[in-house]
């Protein structure tokens, strides 16, 4: 029996792909493994949009090299982002790296394994949104599902219009059918992925999307990332009122809280426009949950700029946030403006967004005390094994001790008697 070994670098758009290219290996008769050392086909999924990943990745593609020299028969394909925007340049740097697979090709990795392929693929697939791949998929009670590929936005910061093309939507059915066909083996959570659902359309548009989807039987929630806020529209808010299964969860990447950097990132809202949707979210869906992202020290970021930033987090008491550094990545605007900032303030300002979030974080978790949620029950606390862990409707991580009367795949209601920063407490009731 052949082994695989795949390592995943960066989002849940990377972690999806994973999925399908361990799909197309199983098919082709290769079985999972979790140690490199054992692999005949090693593929790195890669991801290009901070520079840390990037850096984690090319030390992680050093480190095979060993093992390469070793066994020269060790097929290396590295895949994902960096891929696309390397493409020959990767080989070039690393020869011992056998395959480039940019994020639109994977389909070509069965080429790949029957020894038919070529060695770099990196054109633009038109198709794309036609291809069904199989997934070998990593849970059995939530699945990712692509709705879209792509991004038209072209924030100056970003290089996934570089490295996933164009914006391109699957057709409604087909996103249907395989949801049926996950409710039909038990699956009781989907989850739409695109690198902005709100501007999903096909022959309907997103809100109508998620209406169909609402319909199906046997799923119990649906959520989705991530969503641009210059296309929430109120359609969006009321479906996600009015949809049972839709979780009172949104991701809305803010960014910065300074109209003037919002501008430099080519975002087209204010922070202005921003708030009012937030407002609009929760008088419509009072109980509603809001992340979100924050990049400190964009070029050209001001004191008060980042004061605005601050006082943006304040005001809006964000129930948790991603926040990063920001990292030039080549080929993008922002990377050739004006006025970078250096590590040193853009950790400082980092640490301060990240204390205060923490302290928000906790106060809301807090208000949570002694209220029943509803958990979908994921499986055993991989820490503590004695216990089950699950998110409720409003994505939080909920630790609860394990009894002979539940099992993963459950939703039960639990009263919350305990809150941490980023995990709760509860007891079934």
């Amino acid at each position: 029996m052949k082994r695989y070994y795949i390592s995943t670098f960066g989002c849940q758009m990377n972690v999806h792909d994973s999925e399908k290219m361990a799909g197309i290996l199983k098919l082709e008769g290769y079985e999972k493994t979790d140690n490199v050392k054992d692999a005949d086909f090693v593929i790195f999924n890669t991801c290009s949009i901070r520079q840390k990943a990037e850096q984690k990745f090319f030390s992680e593609l050093g480190r095979i090299k060993k093992l390469k020299k070793r066994r020269p028969d060790l097929t290396i394909v590295v895949a994902g982002c960096i891929a696309q925007q390397e493409g020959n340049n990767i080989v070039e740097r690393a020869s011992h790296v056998d395959y480039v697979l940019g994020p639109q090709n994977i389909n070509a990795l069965r080429d790949i394994v029957n020894l038919t392929a070529n060695h770099v693929f990196l054109d633009d697939n038109p198709y794309i949104t036609e291809i069904e791949l199989p997934a070998d998929r990593n849970d059995n009670v939530r699945a990712w599902v692509n709705i879209m590929y792509g991004c038209d936005n072209f924030c100056s910061y970003c290089i996934v219009p570089y490295t996933r093309g164009r914006e391109k939507s699957r057709a409604s059915q087909n996103i249907i059918n395989e949801i049926k066909v996950l409710a039909d083996k038990g699956y009781k959570e989907v989850t739409l992925l695109g690198q902005n659902v709100n501007s999903y359309k096909s022959d309907m548009d997103f809100p109508g999307l998620l209406k169909e989807i609402n319909e199906i039987k046997g799923i119990k929630r649906i959520r989705f990332v991530t969503s641009h806020p210059k296309d929430l529209s109120d359609e969006l808010i009321f479906a996600i009122r009015d949809l049972d299964k839709v979780c009172e969860h949104i991701h809305l990447p803010l960014q910065s809280g300074s109209t003037k950097i919002l501008t430099l990132m080519n975002r087209k809202y204010t922070y202005g426009d921003y708030l009012k949707k937030i407002e609009k979210l929760r008088k419509e869906i009072p109980d509603i949950a809001i992340t979100s992202d924050i990049i400190a020290g964009f070029p050209q970021e001001t004191v008060e700029d980042h004061k605005d930033t601050v006082r943006a987090l304040k005001e809006i008491e964000f129930d948790g946030i991603f926040a990063f550094k920001f990292s030039p990545r080549p080929g993008t605007k922002a990377s050739l403006m004006s006025g970078h900032l250096s590590d040193d303030i853009k950790s400082e300002r980092l640490s301060e967004i990240l204390e205060l979030q923490n302290k928000i974080t906790e106060k809301k978790n807090k208000e949570l005390k002694d209220i029943l949620q509803e958990v979908l029950i994921e499986g055993h606390n991989e820490k503590n094994p004695s216990k089950f862990t699950g998110r409720t409707r409003t994505n939080k991580v909920v630790n609860i001790s394990a009894t002979d009367d539940i099992k993963t795949g459950d939703i039960v209601n639990v009263k919350i008697i305990c809150t941490r920063r980023h995990s709760l407490e509860g007891e079934i009731v």
